[in-house]
Formats: structure tokens, C-alpha cells, sequence
């Protein structure tokens, strides 16, 4: 039987003044396997993303990682296990790349030395030389070694889940694609369970091994790639032809 890297178990999100965000959701994403969330804006994507690590708390139901459950876990432990990669990196702009990607390291208490070795070997994983770009800091860097430098700062406590948002929405699509090639490369061998919101269908289709869209905080469609584009679903089709439009001559 497949081992359960994230469960979502009848998971209900309300807001305060009553507006419901995300109703009775109920997943299993396998470990080790990447799963894309899409849909349109406010369809609780983020939401759902956020229960994994805790920074969102079901009104209802509850969000497993492994066999633990989120809302009885210690916060700072269950983080450390989690790897998070959003679109505006979140890089101190005071520190070195080095010092960005070793800080979650340094708090919790590894030595010096484990901290440059792998700070080394994460910067190197996300296809950057680690002497070149070791003492530079963000704004020295472009948009996609930004993300580069996010995505190895993610990678550095060796998290069993990554969970990436919009994590390439700002970039160009020329660099957009060099960052889907590299990071597809990156998951095979690191054999992360993943889950990334994203709003691009050619990027699910590329990076994921299963697409689930979300349509007013329900499940509208659970489907592998290669399903997509033929399916008959409703919703799924509309998304493929706003997406995959025709221009007539």
C-alpha cells in the first residue's frame, strides 16, 4: 500500500464572517509524488496549501504530514520537516546567499561546518556555482536565481514535503521555463512529496504527476496529466479552452 505523505481528511475552512473558503475536502497525496492545485483565484488554493505547514488551521477536519497530525504537532518541528517556495522568495535582502540559504540550519543549532557543506550542496542541487554566488546578496541576483536561491534554502533541512506557491509567477517565460526544466530534473532525484498551486496548466501538466482543481474551495476534478486536455469534466474543459485558446485568422 503506498505510504501517505499529505492527507486532507474532511477538511472545511470557514472565515469569521462566515464565508466558506474550503468545504469537506478529502485527499491523499502519496509520499514522494508531485501534486499541482489548480484553479481560479479565491478557489483556495493557498488555503489548502497553507494547512499542510500549519500556517492555516481547518475550521473542521483535519490536515495530516506522514501519520502525524498537523493540529496536535509542535509548530517549529513540524516546520523544519516542511520545505515552503513562494513567489516573492522571502530572501533577507541584509544577508549573502549563503547566510539565506544556511538560516534555517542555524536555527536549529547545526554546526558551522554542516551548515557551509550544505549550504553548498543545496545551492550546487539548484544549478548554481556555489563560490560565484555564495557572497552576493538578493538584489544582486536576477528573478530566477532569486528563486534558485528560495528553492535551495527550502531544500536545506532535507524536508520530507515541499510546498511550492506560484513559486515562478514573476518571471519572464523564457526563465519560467529554465526553472520548470531544472526543477523537474531537481524532484526526480530528491524524491520530495510535492505540492505546488499554480495558476499555469502547461506547468502542471509538466511538473505534476496529478492535477487537482479546486473550484469555489470544492474539488472540481482529480486527474492525471495525461487525462486533462481529452476530459469531459465540466470544469476542466473550461479551464483547457481559456487556457489553449485558437486565434482565427
Amino acid at each position: 500500500m503506498p505510504t501517505v505523505g499529505v492527507e486532507f481528511a474532511k477538511v472545511s475552512y470557514t472565515l469569521a464572517g462566515g464565508r466558506v473558503l474550503l468545504r469537506d475536502i478529502s485527499l491523499r497525496l502519496e509520499a514522494g509524488t508531485t501534486t499541482a492545485l489548480l484553479g481560479r483565484s479565491g478557489s483556495g488554493k493557498t488555503t489548502l496549501l497553507r494547512m499542510i505547514n500549519g500556517l492555516v488551521r481547518p475550521s473542521s477536519g483535519r490536515v495530516l504530514v506522514g501519520n502525524e497530525d498537523v493540529g496536535a504537532s509542535d509548530v517549529v518541528a513540524l516546520r523544519r520537516g516542511i520545505g515552503y517556495v513562494i513567489q516573492e522568495t522571502g530572501l533577507f535582502p541584509h544577508m549573502t546567499v549563503e547566510r539565506n540559504v544556511g538560516m534555517g540550519l542555524e536555527l536549529a543549532g547545526r554546526s558551522k561546518g554542516e551548515i557551509a557543506a550544505r549550504a553548498r550542496e543545496v545551492v550546487e542541487l539548484v544549478g548554481m556555482d556555489f563560490e560565484e554566488f555564495r557572497g552576493r546578496y538578493p538584489w544582486q541576483l536576477s528573478g530566477g536565481q532569486r528563486q534558485r536561491v528560495g528553492l535551495a534554502r527550502a531544500l536545506a533541512l532535507d524536508p520530507k514535503v515541499l510546498l511550492m506557491d506560484e513559486p515562478f509567477g514573476a518571471l519572464d517565460p523564457i526563465t519560467r521555463a529554465e526553472m520548470q526544466t531544472m526543477l523537474r530534473g531537481l524532484l526526480e532525484r530528491v524524491g520530495k512529496t510535492v505540492v505546488l498551486v499554480t495558476h499555469d496548466l502547461d506547468e502542471a501538466l509538466y511538473l505534476a504527476g496529478r492535477v487537482i482543481f479546486l473550484s469555489d474551495g470544492s474539488v472540481a476534478a482529480d486527474l492525471p496529466p495525461e487525462e486533462i486536455v481529452g476530459s469531459n469534466n465540466p470544469y476542466v474543459k473550461d479551464y483547457v479552452s481559456a487556457v489553449h485558446r485558437v486565434v482565427s485568422a
